[in-house]
């Protein structure tokens, strides 16, 4: 149906198209059957301590304002991420802001983390109680005079739902926001996160997102950071504003974050890199460029525990979570693997 459907919905400008899928997704009118697969109890997998049936999640940016995450799920995700949620509602930049690149399979965005605000988003995460594993992105507003205020303001709404947060320091769209890489400005903003949780009565993972644009010397100095100030996760990685240079669509040059197929092995690079220096002490979460059951099984071999995709909903449709499931069963089953957690990190062995 989606393949039919698929040439009036690139007619559209991206986020009407955008818009479209969302309030369609409200009907509710596909069953959870339809997207079921044989012999998924393979893929069952436990992370931040809730067992889901499988490890393929929904990135953030897809259901910014908690609309619609109980839908996604009935289309066979294992868990989705909502986000990113700011502490006031926001425009986010000017329009045009989303951009395909079909011949890439890719998308450019600069939206700039447009959402309804902290506070209408947490009245519907508590009228509409998550059926399966929830994350919640949080980041700052555009005009704030302090984006570590911002975190925090965002971190105290949300440690009492949802199953974790993540702190998103890595978008492309924020000015400023990824002088967080920095061991100073993290150091600071991870310990104060760290006291929000110690007066909590809500044991809450909470996750760090990390950009594709970081230096090799970067990476150890986060690493420590992490261990140091007891992170859960890790979610490798977000959108990239560089790598350009491989790149034939003429929306090329437009400015934003690249995601998609032609970010696949620059996060996978990523994964390695940071699952080698973890060496398996938290949980990694794969993005950029999944859309097929080879390209998860390549992220979760080299180190990551669970996948999350978002641009290849977008040029695939709905029905992308249940091939990718397929794909992946078979993977797992040729290579003589009894369940998805045999095959974390397998490559690098």
């Amino acid at each position: 149906m989606f393949s039919f459907i698929r040439p009036f919905i690139f007619n559209l400008d991206p986020e009407k198209a955008h818009d479209l899928a969302i309030k369609s997704l409200k009907y509710n009118f596909l069953p959870s059957s339809l997207f079921s697969v044989q012999g998924e109890e393979i893929l069952n997998t436990s992370l931040f301590g809730k067992e889901i049936s499988n490890p393929i999640g929904l990135a953030a940016g897809f259901d910014k304002s908690a609309e619609v995450y109980n839908e996604i799920f009935k289309i066979g995700f294992g868990f989705v991420e909502i986000g990113t949620v700011t502490p006031k509602q926001q425009f986010g930049n000017e329009k045009p802001r989303v951009f395909r690149l079909e011949k890439d399979k890719a998308l450019i965005n600069r939206l700039g983390f447009n959402n309804d605000g902290s506070d209408v988003i947490r009245k519907r995460i508590e009228a509409n109680i998550p059926s399966s594993l929830l994350g919640i992105n949080i980041g700052p507003n555009k005009d704030t005079d302090n984006m570590t205020d911002d975190f925090l303001k965002c971190a105290e709404i949300f440690f009492p739902i949802g199953d974790y947060i993540t702190i998103n320091i890595s978008s492309p769209n924020t000015k400023g926001l990824r002088d967080f890489h920095n061991k100073d400005d993290l150091k600071n903003l991870l310990s104060k996160i760290n006291e929000i949780r110690e007066k909590s009565n809500f044991k809450k993972s909470f996750l760090l997102k990390i950009s594709p644009d970081l230096e090799d010397s970067q990476i150890s100095g986060i690493v420590n950071l992490i261990l140091e100030y007891k992170i859960d996760g890790i979610i490798l990685t977000n959108t990239t504003n560089k790598n350009r240079e491989s790149l034939i669509d003429v929306n090329s040059k437009e400015d934003g974050g690249l995601s998609g197929k032609p970010i696949k092995e620059l996060s996978t690079e990523f994964v390695k890199k940071f699952y080698k220096e973890l060496n398996g002490k938290i949980p990694i979460i794969g993005v950029g460029g999944v859309d097929s059951g080879e390209s998860a099984f390549e992220k979760i071999a080299a180190g990551a525990s669970a996948v999350q995709l978002y641009t290849g909903l977008i040029y695939k449709g709905p029905n992308i979570v249940k091939e990718i499931k397929k794909d992946l069963i078979q993977i797992l089953k040729n290579k003589g693997f009894t369940n998805i957690n045999e095959a974390v990190g397998s490559s690098l062995n």
